[in-house]
């Protein structure tokens, strides 16, 4: 009984995620008007982008600094 209830349990479950997944891929494949406006990075991500840059030595403190103003002013 174990067994059969288990069973029972996986199949439902592997229906829901699959039935998931179309329905998702579906809406990603939709398109439409919307399809055309992008995701701007907020400033507090532009701002751990531009931290982790200096970080990794891809620019100087001078470099990070005037970056960081521009930022913070718009």
């Amino acid at each position: 009984m174990k067994r059969k209830l288990l069973r029972w349990m996986t199949a439902i479950t592997a229906s829901g995620i699959l039935g998931a997944m179309s329905m998702g891929c579906a809406w990603s494949i939709g398109g439409g008007k919307d399809r055309t406006t992008s995701v701007q990075p907020t400033r507090g991500q532009e701002l751990l982008d531009l931290k982790r840059a200096r970080d990794q030595g891809a620019m100087t403190q001078e470099e990070y600094e005037n970056q960081k103003k521009q930022i913070l002013a718009r």
